[in-house]
């Protein structure tokens, strides 16, 4: 005697070797025994033999159509038994009991099982919805399988236009476009991300970097806020100020927060004006514009490219730009001979920016060499800048604190967009500079001294402020509370010297204006809704240009085919690349001490995942 039981949901045949009441002893045809319990017994036959039944059965399964099954089925419950002598016969045999036993489980959107061998065909409205959703289902795969079969084939789907940012940097595995895609990258061994690029879903590397950055940070881009050229124009009846100003800044600066004015005193003392611009005097809180500064919070900074916090209708009136007058709030110190500061002062008033400096015109000629030989005569504004930068070297001394940390090199990167390389538009330039240079130290000093002292003297007119806070032995963070800035050695230190790229300076130019009677302070409680998304945003904007600098210095490694370089050991198998702002783990590296030069093989670059790998090749 043969039996057709169930097992672990799956149907299986084999010898009775013993009956008990409640289960019973069955050889399989590979000689294994199981104990079989008798209500998961289906079917017992005398022959076929047992493997033989379930291949027929199998077979004279797949020719029994469904839907005349469930036409013919009956509404009550039945018995697999008692349908099979209905559709073959009274004296229908095991193979086809077994058949429709096979049948009836293989379809349960037509038939539910509802107990031992038992089947109920299902409603007409569930089977109706149930085939809808199978052939949904069955669109949905063919759909797939033609996506996948034109990306393997190197075609981009042109109707994925719209969604390509969401397959790129957000995909979403139950579109059956990311499965697609999936699907198609698997088939070619590669990643979605690369055969998107492969196929061109963006123009470059740079581009999808970019649209990464678009994506997940950058706010939603608005129409621009309506801009009232008369409001900038208010200032126009200000006091104006008796010296002239000149700014130091980068050539590619178009945002000019600040600039000087060295007035020499018939004393011999100096009078130094630190003017910076002043954008809160016609951005009130609460407008559009300031909406708009608020959602972005500051400019942001990447190699070839920025995004500046205000729309370029509204930085035009108030960019400290050369040869006119611009509206500035501008501090004064008052310094003796002696060069002890007597004094400051604070005023609202129209100052004539006469030159606009830039670094790269200017370094050459003022830096460590030049100030220990002396100054060209010949050198624009030689007696204001020697002016500066010596009480500069005063005011440091006095905080006990370096404003800028020296021996470190940085790189600044410059971006030909007009040229085109192998890897996409742009031709990178690297410009290492070293930190700490003259020129660094007199803006950084300037800057910590009269954020300093706006700080204190906000505290001393109680009207609260957004301060960079340093208490001792604490990490730095922001707060409305005039607390001290152990880094730097002040009592305090606000942020107020950048209101045309920080959305917080620009918050606090409003206090100092109210403290001038211009406007209404905002309360403590209103600045420090300000701070934390200001922080969330302000680091991600950092994090964003420290990527970029790495694709960039990615690019010029291709750029310039360089294969091997010089680097220095920093810890472990860690070197740094003398020649770019890079790190990397070199695996071939002997144990050295941290600071030896070495000489490394530059290997693979990859500008997708910003990786690339070095190999060791000698000291010096």
């Amino acid at each position: 005697m043969y039996l057709l039981f169930e097992d672990s949901g799956s149907f299986k045949t084999g010898t009775l070797m013993a009956s008990h009441d409640a289960t019973c002893q069955v050889e399989l045809t590979t000689g294994r025994r199981l104990k079989v319990k008798q209500n998961s017994v289906l079917l017992t036959f005398s022959e076929p033999e047992p493997e033989a039944l379930l291949t027929e059965a199998e077979a004279l399964a797949e020719t029994i159509d469904l839907d005349f099954l469930w036409e013919a089925a009956p509404q009550e419950p039945f018995s697999f038994e008692a349908l099979a002598e209905e559709y073959f016969g009274a004296r229908v045999d095991a193979v086809g009991r077994a058949a429709m036993l096979l049948r009836l489980h293989s379809a349960p959107l037509y038939f539910h099982r509802k107990g031992k061998g038992q089947f109920r065909k299902a409603p007409p409205e569930i089977l109706q919805a149930a085939l809808a959703g199978l052939e949904k289902k069955r669109r949905r795969q063919e759909q797939i399988d033609a996506w996948r079969t034109q990306l393997v084939a190197g075609t981009l789907p042109a109707e994925w236009a719209p969604i390509l940012p969401q397959l790129l940097y957000a995909p979403d595995r139950n579109r059956i476009e990311t499965q697609a895609l999936e699907a198609a990258a698997e088939t070619l061994q590669t990643t979605p991300t690369r055969l998107l690029l492969k196929l061109g879903a963006v123009p470059s590397t740079y581009d999808y970097h970019f649209g990464r950055f678009a994506h997940e940070i950058l706010p939603a881009e608005e129409p621009t806020p309506h801009w009232a050229p008369e409001r900038a124009e208010s200032w126009r009846n200000l006091p104006q100020a008796d010296a002239p100003a000149f700014s130091i800044d980068d050539h590619t600066t178009t945002e000019i927060d600040d600039a000087f004015s060295v007035r020499h005193r018939a004393d011999g003392g100096w009078r130094i004006g630190v003017h910076i611009a002043a954008p809160a005097l016609s951005i009130p809180a609460g407008t559009p514009l300031d909406h708009w500064a608020s959602e972005r919070l500051s400019t942001i900074y990447m190699p070839g490219r920025k995004i500046t916090m205000l729309p370029e209708s509204a930085i035009a009136p108030h960019t400290l730009a050369q040869q006119r007058w611009c509206p500035a709030l501008s501090l004064y110190f008052d310094f003796s001979p002696a060069l002890v500061c007597e004094g400051t002062e604070t005023r609202l008033e129209q100052v004539f920016i006469a030159e606009n400096l830039r670094l790269n015109a200017l370094e050459p000629h003022f830096n460590e060499t030049t100030l220990h030989e002396g100054l060209a005569e010949t050198l624009p504004w030689r007696h204001e800048l020697l002016a500066l930068w010596e009480i500069a070297a005063v005011l440091e001394a006095g905080r006990g604190k370096p404003s800028v940390q020296g021996g470190i090199v940085d790189f600044l990167f410059y971006v030909d967009w007009a040229i085109t390389t192998e890897d996409g538009p742009g031709f990178v330039t690297l410009v290492p500079r070293p930190r700490g240079a003259p020129l660094d130290k007199l803006v950084s000093e300037w800057a910590i001294a009269a954020n300093s002292h706006w700080g204190q003297w906000l505290d001393e007119q109680h009207i609260p402020g957004i301060y960079r806070g340093q208490p001792p032995g604490e990490k730095v963070r922001m707060t409305v509370r005039c607390e001290p800035h152990e880094g730097l050695g002040v009592t305090c230190y606000l942020w107020a010297t950048s209101p045309l790229r920080r959305y917080v300076d620009l918050v606090n130019q409003r206090q100092l204006l109210a403290a001038l009677g211009h406007g209404e302070p905002v309360d403590t409680a209103a600045l420090s809704e300000v701070i934390p998304p200001f922080e969330t945003r302000y680091a991600q904007y950092q994090e964003w240009q420290r990527h970029m600098e790495r694709y960039w210095s990615l690019r010029w490694l291709r750029q310039n085919r360089i294969e091997q370089t010089t680097a220095i050991v920093q810890k472990e198998s860690w070197v740094r690349l003398a020649c770019a702002p890079l790190a990397v783990k070199v695996p071939s590296l002997p144990p050295l001490a941290p600071g030896t030069e070495v000489t490394v093989a530059i290997e693979a670059v990859d500008l997708v995942d910003l990786t690339f790998t070095a190999r060791f090749v000698s000291t010096p």
